[in-house]
């Protein structure tokens, strides 16, 4: 048994240098000088968010980019009150979500699409803010390099609460994962909230076809197809002023049910890198668990334990630093508790996925 346990640390620990390893050959980028060129439309799917869209739509305003070249469809999928848009330099309009699938959001952004007169698409979340340069940096990328869709780098704007701290390492770990994966040229993982593609890649793709029946994974369905049939095109935009700033869930049940959501996709995934390394994680997390189970019956002697806990920590660690290094440039916080939790957390999140419904937006949702 301790044989096994053995081998599971070290099949993690060699996977996570992988990640780190792909995290270092994906450079960081700079914008340039060049002009603007790229058309964008902007889609923020939305519901019940009339707290959260106007500091989003401020965020749009400050944007360092010319207001001829970017649209937003703000698309409300269902919301009791009707959000009035008003007061604002670039055109925005509000359409309401045509349902047809189990998945509103993909039903949001393919009512969207029909609405779409430029060339790119970017897709955000209504709880976020956009940084000035966002547009801009995405731009230039495009103009440098030949790319039909482009992965963003998503962090939280966390108050000083252990419950912030461990979403902030726990998205750190999920960018860490998906920075790394591009960088073994083996992307399998993006995030909707900093997301972009052109108009034909989508309808080349037909959208959202043969995953519409999940309800999340907008994003990568849509990425890993998009790998499937043109992995030169598809490229992570590691630039920090490209990265987008959401809220962290405040608290502990809407946290599970939202890992819970993204979770639930991971059997679905058309990459089978994708799947293994959520394997290799589950069962590298599964293994603090038992070990600790085997140590309390006195099978596993408590060196050993230590041994196996600071070595996950340890590798764990290097990819957390780097990572956050990237999205904050600040210091982690609550690590040490963190880390001693999240096995927990992720076996559980990880297992009821499996079984489980989750809430989400008000609705419930089943596997």
């Amino acid at each position: 048994m301790i044989f096994v346990l053995f081998l599971i640390l070290t099949i993690y620990f060699i996977t996570i240098g992988m990640l780190v390893y792909g995290f270092t050959r994906v450079k960081k980028y700079q914008k340039s000088n060049a002009v603007p060129k790229t058309s964008f439309t902007i889609i923020v799917p939305f519901r019940n968010e009339k707290e959260n869209l106007p500091s989003l739509l401020e965020s749009f305003s400050k944007l360092n980019y010319p207001e001829n070249l970017f649209k937003v469809i703000l698309v409300d999928d269902a919301s009791s009150e009707k959000f009035q848009v008003s007061g604002f330099k670039f055109q925005v309009t509000v359409v309401d979500n045509l349902r047809v699938s189990k998945s509103p959001k993909k039903d949001a952004i393919t009512t969207a699409i029909k609405h779409v007169k430029t060339d790119w698409v970017i897709t955000t979340d209504a709880d976020c803010i956009v940084p000035q340069n966002w547009l801009l940096t995405f731009d230039h990328y495009i103009q440098e390099n030949q790319v039909s869709m482009l992965a963003g780098a998503v962090t939280y704007k966390c108050q000083n609460s252990f419950l912030h701290h461990f979403q902030q390492l726990d998205l750190a770990s999920l960018q860490g994962a998906t920075i790394g994966s591009f960088g073994l040229n083996k992307g399998f993982m993006c995030n909707g909230a900093n997301f972009a593609y052109t108009k034909s890649l989508f309808e080349s793709l037909n959208g959202f076809e043969g995953n519409d029946k999940i309800a999340s994974g907008d994003d990568v369905f849509l990425l890993q197809k998009a790998i499937e049939k043109f992995p030169k095109q598809v490229h992570y935009l590691k630039a920090q002023e490209a990265i987008v700033t959401t809220k962290p869930t405040e608290d502990w049940k809407s946290l599970f049910y939202q890992r819970v959501r993204w979770a639930a996709k991971t059997s679905s995934y058309r990459s089978s890198f994708g799947k293994i390394l959520g394997l290799i994680v589950f069962f590298g997390n599964l293994n603090i668990m038992i070990g600790l189970f085997l140590l309390l019956f006195g099978i596993l002697q408590y060196p050993i334990f230590v041994l196996f806990v600071f070595t996950k920590f340890l590798i764990d660690f290097v990819l957390l630093y780097k990572t956050n290094q990237f999205l904050t440039n600040t210091k982690i916080k609550s690590l040490l508790l963190s880390s001693l939790f999240y096995p927990f957390f992720s076996s559980t999140v990880a297992l009821y996925s499996l079984f489980g419904s989750y809430q989400w937006k008000d609705r419930r949702f089943t596997k």
